[in-house]
C-alpha cells in the first residue's frame, strides 16, 4: 500500500486494502466526532477538513480545517540517538494541533475560542522527550551508523512495498508512520499494522 499521505488513505481504502479490511474507517473510531456535543454539525470530516475555505497554508494536508499548534515543543534526545530530531513538522504538527493540548478541539472552521481541550492518555503535551522521536531523516545512512536499524529503501513494511514507500513522509518518521487518521485498518490505536509480538516495532527495528 502506498502511503504518499495518510490523509488520503480513507478515499483510497476501498482500492487498495485487503479485502478483509475493507470497510474500516474513520466513523465510528476515536477520530469520529460527529456525536460530540461541541461538533454541532454532526459531521465527522468537518472538525479537520472543509469543502470551502480551507486553509491554503497547510500544504500536507487536504483542505485543512482545523486551528494549527503554534507550539514548541521538546524533542526526544538519547546519547544513542543517532538522528538528528528537530521540531515536529507539519504533518506532525497536524496531529499534535490537538494532541498537544494547547489548542481546543472545537477550534475548527475558522473558530479559535474553542474550550474543549484533548484529556487523558491521548493528550501528549509539548514535552515529546518521553515518546517515540518524530520529524526525523530515516534513511540507509542511519541504519548503517545506528546498527539497530533496518535500511528502509529495502526492507518489506508488511503493507505491500519498503518502508520508505509505505511508512515514511518525504523520508522522514512521523506520527503517520505508525498510525492512520483514518482507521482504515480498524486496529486499536489508529495503528496502521499489528503490533502482535511487536511486529510494528519490529518493521523497522532490528532487534
Amino acid at each position: 500500500m502506498k502511503r504518499f499521505s495518510f490523509l488520503f488513505a480513507v478515499l483510497i481504502s476501498a482500492l487498495v486494502l485487503p479485502a478483509a479490511l475493507i470497510g474500516q474507517n474513520i466513523s465510528g473510531s476515536s477520530h469520529d466526532f460527529s456525536g460530540t456535543g461541541w461538533n454541532t454539525t454532526g459531521e465527522i470530516c468537518i472538525v479537520c477538513h472543509t469543502p470551502h475555505n480551507a486553509d491554503i497554508t497547510v500544504s500536507e494536508a487536504p483542505l485543512w480545517n482545523h486551528e494549527v499548534t503554534v507550539s514548541t515543543f521538546t524533542p526526544y534526545s538519547s546519547a544513542t540517538l543517532d538522528a538528528t530530531v528537530g521540531q515536529p513538522s507539519a504533518s506532525s504538527k497536524l496531529c499534535l494541533s490537538c494532541h498537544d493540548g494547547t489548542v481546543a478541539l472545537d477550534n475548527f472552521g475558522g473558530q479559535t475560542g474553542g474550550t474543549i481541550f484533548i484529556t487523558g492518555d491521548a493528550l501528549m503535551g509539548t514535552g515529546l522527550d518521553n515518546d517515540h522521536p518524530i520529524s526525523f531523516t530515516y534513511d540507509a545512512t542511519l541504519a548503517t551508523n545506528d546498527q539497530g536499524l533496518h535500511d528502509p529503501t529495502t526492507t518489506n513494511s508488511g503493507l505491500g512495498g519498503t518502508i520508505h514507500e509505505d511508512m515514511l513522509f518525504a523520508g522522514q518518521m512521523e506520527c503517520a508512520s505508525c498510525h492512520d487518521v483514518h482507521n482504515s485498518t480498524g486496529l486499536p490505536k489508529l495503528l496502521i499494522k499489528s503490533n502482535a509480538t511487536s511486529a510494528l516495532c519490529l518493521t523497522c527495528h532490528d532487534k
